[in-house]
């Protein structure tokens, strides 16, 4: 089962801008502050991507970084 994530919460762990994570994850900025706001909920894939985050922050910078 894969906890509710504090989207907000889990940026700030990646010091990311709103647009840097938005960009990092592969989502719009709007998709991104309705999850921050709670006008929506990430899920499906989306969702297991940022709970890996939530528990490695660094997980995306990680790999994007290793594809150079």
């Amino acid at each position: 089962v894969i906890p509710d994530i504090n989207v907000a919460e889990v940026r700030a762990k990646t010091g990311l801008s709103q647009a840097e994570f938005a960009r990092s994850i592969g989502v719009a900025k709007g998709t991104l502050l309705n999850w921050e706001h709670g006008r929506r909920t990430p899920n499906g894939p989306a969702q297991v991507l940022l709970a890996l985050i939530a528990r490695k922050p660094t997980v995306v910078q990680e790999l994007l970084s290793s594809q150079n």
